[in-house]
């Protein structure tokens, strides 16, 4: 029996497959959990944010993910998301997640703004149909 798990990275541009991984930890809707090898058949959604994952030479990895869907089965993880950050140095992985969060704030930012002109632009026309009304 092998000692570990294939985990297979997969997004819309590339694709990688890492051997002999140890152990996974990540993040669902119901929280944390950790695979082994020979796990029984799972799928779930992992939540926006960072994963790591220990080989068989004992170093840990980490992946930064804006969610994925994970499916483990034949002893091997599938994670298939838009795209990712693969490494081995947590601080690459964590200032991507950093700078990922920062570019949506900036864009939920614009939209909430465009959506406060177009409410404004409403009331204006609403105000200016009932003038002509009375």
């Amino acid at each position: 029996m092998a000692a570990g798990f294939s985990l297979h990275l997969e997004s819309a541009n590339r694709s990688e497959r890492v051997d002999d991984v140890v152990s996974f930890v990540g993040n669902d809707a119901s929280g944390a959990f950790g695979l082994l090898a020979h796990h029984a058949r799972l799928l779930t959604v992992l939540e926006f944010g960072m994963a790591r994952f220990r080989t068989a030479d004992d170093r840990w990895h980490y992946v930064a993910l804006p969610g994925a869907v994970a499916y483990f089965v034949d002893n091997a993880l599938h994670l298939a998301t838009r795209r990712y950050v693969l490494s081995d140095d947590y601080r690459v992985v964590a200032d991507a997640v950093e700078n990922t969060l920062r570019a949506e704030e900036r864009t939920l930012r614009g939209l909430r703004q465009s959506v406060g002109r177009l409410d404004r632009e409403i009331l204006r026309r609403l105000w200016r149909l009932q003038e002509r009304e009375a």
